[in-house]
């Protein structure tokens, strides 16, 4: 395993996304207690999940219970591990979701799941996904009063716009620490974030970083997944799976990615991480540039 920045800590260039864990067509208990374990053989020490990553309504903080589950089952060390969780977003158990950015929201929804995880002060706190009926810098200065109170260590924010990230980082300075945006393959719309990320130093977490190589954990089971694009070409000249590629491509992005690929059962994740393994050429990365499909 190689390592990255992610604030003032040294996580594992890879990350596990734990929410197919806690979602629809989730595992049983026993196999994604496993997947947590592997990773953490694997040497990953980055977990990222979320009050909202649940299935049924009236099951908030799903995710969070099982991670820190997981992790008191671990025979190892676990001091070493990041635990990042967000919150901001609800799931009423119908398949949508909600956004609820208001700073009283916020407040209650870390201290919830600070105590889920069993933590003195939250790790990585991320503000889920913008309010459009909250001002921006008014749930960016929830999370200032988080850090200010001891209930977080250092925060983030997810699905942002490059002046929002500018904003934030005026409010929060060094303690913004990370960007969660969705980057893939097939799914390329926040080059601008993920450029703006790195010269902030800020780490830049893509989610659902599979796009166009793997469906997505939401995605119903007919969902696209590309089976004849560049990548998967690279890869079998590598003698890797697609998957391991891509996520090696984006750690190619800028040395501040760091990706969180979601995993149900431990193969999945022994083989994202084995992406830290593959160095990519100047052509390759040239064959790589076109979305989706390339020579």
């Amino acid at each position: 395993m190689k390592y990255r920045r992610l604030g003032d800590v040294t996580v594992s260039a890879i990350g596990l996304g734990a929410m197919p864990l806690s979602i629809e067509r989730r595992p049983d208990e026993d196999r994604a207690v496993a997947t947590v374990h592997a990773a953490l053989d694997a040497g990953i020490t980055l977990v990222d999940t979320a009050d909202s990553y649940h299935w049924h309504a009236g099951e908030r903080g799903h995710n969070e219970i099982l991670v820190a589950r997981a992790l008191a089952r671990y025979g190892g060390d676990t001091s070493h591990v990041l635990v990042a969780t967000k919150g901001g977003r609800g799931r009423p158990g119908d398949g949508s979701w909600t956004v609820d950015a208001t700073p009283a929201h916020l407040k209650r929804a870390a201290e919830a799941s600070r105590k889920r995880l069993g933590v003195e002060a939250i790790g990585l706190y991320q503000l889920h996904k913008p309010d459009p009926g909250v001002p921006w810098a008014d749930s960016v200065g929830a999370l200032r009063e988080l850090l200010d109170a001891s209930t977080v260590r250092a925060v983030g924010i997810s699905n942002v716009t490059s002046d929002q990230i500018r904003e934030a980082h005026a409010i929060l300075g060094d303690a913004l620490v990370s960007v969660q945006n969705q980057y893939s393959p097939a799914v390329r719309d926040a080059e601008p974030e993920l450029r703006l990320a790195a010269r902030l130093g800020l780490a830049f977490l893509p989610w659902s970083p599979l796009g166009g190589i793997s469906r997505s954990s939401l995605d119903g089971p007919s969902g696209p997944a590309s089976t004849d694009t560049a990548f998967h070409r690279v890869a079998g000249d590598h003698g890797v799976s697609p998957q391991r590629l891509a996520l090696a491509w984006l750690l190619h992005r800028a040395p501040t990615v760091i990706p969180i690929p979601g995993a149900s059962r431990p193969a999945s994740i022994l083989d994202s991480a084995r992406a830290t393994e593959i160095e990519l050429g100047a052509e390759e990365l040239r064959r790589l540039e076109a979305p989706r499909s390339g020579p």
